[in-house]
Formats: C-alpha cells, sequence, structure tokens
C-alpha cells in the first residue's frame, strides 16, 4: 500500500502533503528532522491520510492534493478539525 498523508506543524501552522509506502517510518522521519522540507517545521501531526494500492495512483493524488482544489478538498475534509 501507498498512503498519502497531511502533515500539519504545530510550530507554525503550516501543512505539508507527501506520499510513502510506510507511513509510521516516514512520519518517524519527519519529526526527527531527517526530511529537508519540514526539518524546520516540527514538531508535525498527521491529520489525514489515504491509502492507495499502486505508487503512480498516490503520486497522482499527491500532486492534486498540492494544487489549489487539492487544498481547498483537504480545507472542506478536515472543516471541522479546522474550525475545532
Amino acid at each position: 500500500m501507498y498512503y498519502i498523508y497531511v502533515l500539519k506543524s504545530e510550530m507554525d501552522s503550516n501543512l505539508y502533503v507527501g506520499y510513502s509506502n510506510n507511513l509510521k517510518a516516514r512520519i518517524d522521519l519527519h519529526n526527527k528532522g531527517r526530511v529537508t522540507s519540514t526539518k524546520n517545521r516540527r514538531p508535525l501531526k498527521l491529520i489525514y491520510y489515504e491509502a492507495c494500492h499502486n505508487q503512480n495512483d498516490a503520486l497522482k493524488r499527491e500532486k492534486y492534493l498540492k494544487t489549489t482544489y487539492g487544498k481547498r478538498y483537504i480545507k472542506n475534509r478536515l472543516k471541522e478539525y479546522f474550525m475545532g
């Protein structure tokens, strides 16, 4: 399985979208500062993920979630989370 995930920086509240075939290990890498794009935004909290059966589908979904429409989808999908 491949996982598309959304992390929220507890430092600046910004979101990060990524994908991995090992979700737990990848989040651990993010929080240990081993991922360049998020190392200065720690700690990070997993707020959303989806699973895909193949890598190409996961990559397409990750790219979509990084677009304006994808960001809007996340905000609407997690509306209660962001309001609380």
